[in-house]
């Protein structure tokens, strides 16, 4: 199934897609819920009004009248960093540092006050940042709470999947040597445009990751190919520490980003990024100079 959160008649709803595309509201189905994060917590007191749902009816919503599956994350969210060779290697020529022969994976908190729509706006940041860049991300999000949990059973923990893409002022990156600020500024996570349950995608992942800026390939890979798999990451954050349900996940993205071009290339006001996974679809912002 997929879940969306999206604006009817002036308010926020949630609901679920149809076989057709069309969006069932949780109204409609008498889940009394207007919160994702709830409704991924408490899932198994509502999944049974999930049924039948090509009978129930259907909305057909504007992209623009999409928002991010879950806007206010409760948590920060954690992401890899450098979980892709390709990656590294392009990472390690703009910093300096030889990240391909790191034997443990990065990892660090994103701040997310508000994720951004699907189809939203993605503030330049002119006064903060010259060096913004674009990283397509596959995350997941957590089912039930995990502590000490062995990598056969990480599926278990998996709510479902949706798209990251995980904007990063580079110039702050480098001149802090660590990623949260730079990966923190407000608008910095642009997030959906559903979440696509378990159940739906093989296990593990396999599937293809690419983004583009202005409609120039720039990202094209695998999720077959994280260094660091999901099964891993999920044991070896559990260890000594809790992780809740609801936390989201970021895996890590491919080469391909700005820094790593020749010359480096970043975004600028009126661009154009789209991030697509396969099977989990898209999302498609433009840069803007706007004040957030």
């Amino acid at each position: 199934m997929k879940f969306v959160n999206f604006i009817q008649g002036q308010k926020p709803n949630l609901g679920v897609l149809n076989s057709s595309g069309k969006i069932v509201s949780f109204d409609d189905l008498g889940i009394e819920t207007n919160d994702m994060n709830e409704f991924i917590i408490h899932f198994d007191k509502f999944k049974h009004k999930l049924t039948d749902l090509d009978s129930k009816i259907a909305y057909e919503i504007p992209q623009e009248n999409y928002l991010a599956p879950i806007i206010e994350p409760r948590q920060d969210i954690i992401c890899l960093g450098i979980n892709f060779l390709d990656h590294a290697k392009e990472s390690a020529k703009f910093k300096g540092e030889k990240f391909e022969e790191r034997e443990y994976p990065v990892y660090f908190g994103k701040r997310c006050n508000q994720a951004t729509a699907p189809f939203g706006d993605i503030p330049l940041h002119a006064d903060v940042t010259s060096q913004l860049d674009y990283e397509c991300e596959l995350a997941f999000i957590l089912s039930k709470d995990a502590y000490k949990i062995k990598a056969k059973d990480a599926k278990d923990y998996i709510f479902g999947y949706t798209i990251i893409n995980e904007i990063s002022a580079r110039e702050l990156q480098k001149r802090h040597k660590q990623f949260y600020r730079a990966k923190s500024l407000e608008g910095s996570t642009i997030m959906g445009p559903y979440i696509t349950s378990v159940d739906e995608i093989s296990y593990p992942p396999k599937l293809q990751l690419q983004s583009y800026v202005n409609d120039e390939l720039r990202q094209n890979s695998n999720t077959q190919l994280f260094i660091f798999d999901i099964a891993y990451v999920l044991e070896e954050l559990s260890a000594g520490m809790l992780l809740k349900a609801g936390s989201i996940i970021s895996m890590g993205t491919p080469s391909g980003v700005g820094m790593g071009l020749n010359p480096p290339t970043f975004l600028k006001s009126g661009d154009k990024v789209r991030c697509v996974i396969e099977n989990l679809g898209e999302l498609c912002n433009k840069i803007k100079n706007i004040n957030y």
